[in-house]
């Protein structure tokens, strides 16, 4: 009994663990039109939001659900009400709890973090 308890913690721990990876955003072909919506800037700064938005669904909505609800990570609707930039950019590439550090790096860490802190 216990071996099989053991095994569905290691279980959900594991996919818990992979959905929150990723990072490959796909591109459209050279020849085709982007879909993207042009640049906008928010308050926290100047960041491109469906850039923002697109790094977010393919990096982090895995733990942090589709509309940042939370699911396996915890509800970032208003996490700018809670943390700063910097703080939120900290936690990117330091980890914190189960997550993994530098899942987004560099400048989409700079981006995805001034648009977190917008949703106050």
């Amino acid at each position: 009994m216990k071996r099989s308890s053991l095994f569905v913690v290691a279980a959900v721990l594991v996919f818990s663990l992979s959905a929150c990876g990723g990072g490959n955003t796909a591109q459209p072909p050279a020849n085709q039109p982007s879909t993207e919506t042009p640049s906008t800037t928010a308050p926290s700064g100047s960041y491109d939001a469906a850039t923002a938005e697109a790094l977010f669904k393919n990096t982090c909505a895995g733990c942090h659900g589709q509309t940042l609800e939370g699911a396996v990570g915890p509800n970032l609707q208003k996490v700018g009400g809670q943390l700063s930039k910097d703080q939120i950019l900290e936690i990117l590439n330091n980890g914190k709890g189960a997550m993994p550090p530098g899942l987004v790096k560099g400048a989409d860490a700079e981006t995805l973090a001034a648009w977190l802190a917008d949703k106050k």
